[in-house]
Order: C-alpha cells, then structure tokens, then sequence
C-alpha cells in the first residue's frame, strides 16, 4: 500500500442501489440503505487511505423527478443518515461539507446540514463533500447569477475574471479539484457531476454496484489511478 500514490482527492458517482435491490427481490429503498452503510465504511476507509478529500453524489437536481414515494423515503433516509454521520464524523476527525442548493429541502433538514457543516468545521482530517440536490450546470448558472450582481455593485470587474476567480464562485471553492473519479454500476457518464472541476481527472469505471462496493474496490481504482501518465498537456 505503501508504494501507491494517493490521490488527495477522490470523487464517487454512488450508482447501483436500485438494480442492487431489485436483484434481491428488495424495496428500491432498501438499496439505498445498504448503499449508505457502504458511504460510512468508504468515509472510513479513504481516511485510514490517506486521501485527504472525498465528494460523492447523494442527490441530484434529477432526483426530485424520481417516484414521490422514493423521495419521501430518501428525505427520511437522509434525516437518519445525518445524524448518524455526525457521530462518525467526530469519532475520525472528518470535516463535512455539504455543496448543491439546499434551500429546497425541508427546514429540519436544513439545519441538520448545517448543524454537521458548524460542528466538524474545526476537524483537520479528511473533508467529506456530499453533493445534495446538487447538479453541475445548475451551479454553474448560480455561480454566474452572483458574478453578475456583484459587477454590478462594483464588487468585480469583467477584466479580473480567470479561472480563479469563477471557481471561487462555485460551490467547491477552496477545495482541490478532484484527481480521481470513480463510477460505479457500469454507467459511463458524468449525470451533471461536478463539469467544470473534472476537466484534468482521471476517469474509473466499474461494473460493481454501490452497495457492494468496499475498500479492495477502492484500492482497484487507486491502482489504477496509478498507471495512468498525468502531464496535463505538458511535454514530458
């Protein structure tokens, strides 16, 4: 383990918990369940890995257009899961972070968002991005919204806009793009993930799905990662 490079950050696109259910003869929501046991353990993991952030995809701007029964579930899922999350993220020193629009769920999931965000922003270990009713071009759109107002309060100039300057204005600001992206289920697609900060990462695809994902998957795509020739355009 010690010979492989790690990368700081590993973004996931958690695909797989309804077909992982549906071959089990379970509820859709069943797999979502087991698929957040996997989160808990794959937060563990990449900590004790040494990969400084990791971001997964919890809820799209998509999702809202799922089955009302499946997002009722999903919200009472996630009502759990952050209270839970709270506990783990104290015991292993993790910073949580949450990016998307989250004026759209309900006021008591609001603030458990942000009672999570305040009372691990203190944590110096691994930072856990959750991506919840989060979808790229929307937050391309807002960040653009807000460059606008402030050119027109006089607080940015047109002329100072880089790409420094407009990722500071997206949700991920101050955090590394990610080096490594890791989808399962066998899709082999983005889903409005993260466009703009993906444009130098190396991309992994495996057939597994999400809940029975684990750390050898991990460490398979980490291995990976580890014989693909970065140089960023550069002549080597």
């Amino acid at each position: 383990m010690d010979e492989l490079k790690i990368p700081a950050h590993v973004a996931i696109i958690l695909d797989g918990n309804g077909r992982w259910a549906k071959k089990r003869g379970l509820p859709r929501n069943m797999g979502h369940v087991e698929g957040c046991k996997v989160v808990e353990q794959t937060v563990e993991d990449a900590a004790r890995l040494g990969i400084q952030y990791l971001t997964v995809y919890g809820f799209s701007t998509e999702n809202w257009k799922r089955d009302a029964e499946e997002v009722g579930a999903l919200m009472q899922l996630f009502r759990y899961y952050m209270k839970r999350l709270l506990n783990i993220a104290k015991k292993n020193n993790v910073r949580v972070k949450m990016i998307g629009e989250r004026s759209r769920f309900a006021d008591d999931i609001i603030a458990g968002i942000n009672r999570l965000e305040d009372e691990t922003r203190e944590n110096t270990g691994l930072t856990f991005v959750i991506a919840v009713n989060y979808g790229s071009r929307d937050e391309i759109v807002r960040a653009a919204q807000k460059m606008l107002k402030d050119c027109r309060e006089g607080q940015l100039s047109p002329e100072t806009l880089n790409e420094q300057v407009f990722s500071s204005y997206l949700d991920t600001a101050g955090i590394p793009d990610p080096d490594l992206l890791i989808r399962t289920s066998g899709e082999q697609r983005l889903s409005n993930y993260l466009l703009w900060q993906l444009a130098y990462t190396e991309f992994y695809f495996t057939d597994v799905l999400w809940p029975d994902f684990n750390k050898d998957e991990l460490v398979k795509a980490i291995e990976k990662y580890n014989q693909r020739d970065r140089r960023f355009g550069g002549v080597k």
